[in-house]
């Protein structure tokens, strides 16, 4: 398999996080009863998925490194998919889901911010146009998930 270099290994990072994101905004969306949250979930899927494709634009034109950086992709999804799998049991609810969206939704947010700093180096069109057009969208999906935690944390009663 060929080797991957870190600019295309935070990229591949980018779109499992991506692909992960979509499933887990429509589980939580599923699990939260207040409509405009569920909403704002709603929408965060669907720009995962708009995110992905994007990705997968640029990852399609790495002659000779797209497997590779497909692989990585589709590893990084899956241990994102175990630990909200493991984060949110059986019993789960709307609140556990935004609060592990949260946590995860930063995590994006990190990620976006490391791979615009490699391509400051790298100097790749593609990878900056992309970093601008999605760093600010996962900057909203933190405050959207975080805004909606505290949404639903405010109607929780604490003594329950």
């Amino acid at each position: 398999m060929a080797e991957i270099t870190t600019l295309e290994e935070k990229l591949a990072e980018v779109t499992g996080l991506a692909r992960a994101a979509k499933d887990l905004s429509e589980k939580v969306a599923g699990l939260v009863e207040d409509e405009e949250v569920a909403g704002k979930l709603t929408r965060m899927s669907e720009e995962a998925a708009e995110t992905e494709e994007r990705c997968s634009a640029i990852i399609d034109q790495r002659e000779g490194k797209k497997t590779a950086i497909l692989e990585k992709a589709q590893e990084t999804k899956g241990e994102a998919a175990e630990m909200a799998s493991t984060y949110l049991g059986d019993d789960a609810d709307g609140l556990d889901g935004l609060e592990f969206m949260t946590m995860a939704e930063a995590g994006e947010v990190g990620h976006w911010a490391v791979l615009g700093k490699l391509n400051e180096k790298a100097g790749e069109q593609e990878i900056a146009e992309l970093v601008e057009w999605a760093l600010p969208i996962q900057e909203r999906h933190f405050g959207d998930v975080k805004e909606g935690s505290l949404v639903l944390a405010g109607a929780e009663d604490p003594n329950s």
